[in-house]
């Protein structure tokens, strides 16, 4: 289902990312660890297509996002992947209800009680009509896994996607991520500097100056 090839991205001639590899099949669940300044995140990013690496592939479903131009990367990252921001990225001026639906009226999907349900499962079913800066930072995290997941995406991609959640809530979180990984075939990846999230995970890697190597259990 995805297809990543030494992947290799610098920014102002300084490496960042050597010769990353990896294959992800449907359903299955990765996490990803490694110190800051790794590039961690723009492992992200390239894999969404919201940048371009400086050489390597990304394939996903067959489809080759190195090959595809900026607005054939926005359709198929729209309609096929899911991500969770760290810093949350919700529209001020949407209700929560709003935030999360925003990719059903992108891929002109209907709702179907999709959005209701759930915010129901991240704990949030009385505060659909809020807007995000009535929320605590935790509640903002719930509404961005939340609109990751209303369309059902192939892959789902979360930076640090309990990092502003208590142990509890960040248990819930998890525990609805997983469930609609499972209903719906999706696969996930997630970087993550919690060994406890990294231990929900079917396989943990850690990323280097060797690229992406498989964790010792």
């Amino acid at each position: 289902m995805l297809h990543i090839r030494e992947l290799t991205k610098s920014y102002a001639g300084a490496p960042v990312l050597r010769g990353v590899a990896l294959d992800l099949g449907p359903g299955e669940y990765v996490a990803i660890m490694g110190e800051s300044g790794v590039g961690k995140s723009t492992l992200l990013n390239l894999i969404a297509g919201l940048d371009t690496p400086d050489g390597g592939r990304v394939v996903l479903e067959g489809t080759d996002l190195t090959r595809l131009d900026d607005d054939e990367r926005t359709r198929l990252r729209r309609r096929r992947i899911g991500f969770v921001f760290q810093a949350f990225h919700l529209l001020p001026h949407l209700t929560v209800a709003q935030n999360v639906a925003l990719p059903l009226a992108l891929n002109a999907i209907e709702d179907g009680g999709r959005v209701e349900a759930l915010l129901a499962a991240v704990g949030l079913a009385g505060k659909a009509d809020r807007y995000p800066r009535e929320l605590s930072g935790g509640e903002a995290q719930r509404v961005a896994i939340a609109r990751a997941l209303v369309h059902r995406p192939a892959l789902v991609l979360a930076d640090e996607p309990t990092g502003n959640l208590d142990p509890v809530t960040a248990t819930q979180v998890l525990a609805v991520l997983r469930e609609q990984l499972e209903r719906d075939g999706a696969a996930a990846i997630l970087v993550t500097h919690s060994e406890r999230v990294a231990a929900t995970a079917q396989r943990t890697y850690v990323l280097g100056p060797e690229g992406l190597v498989p964790r010792d259990p």
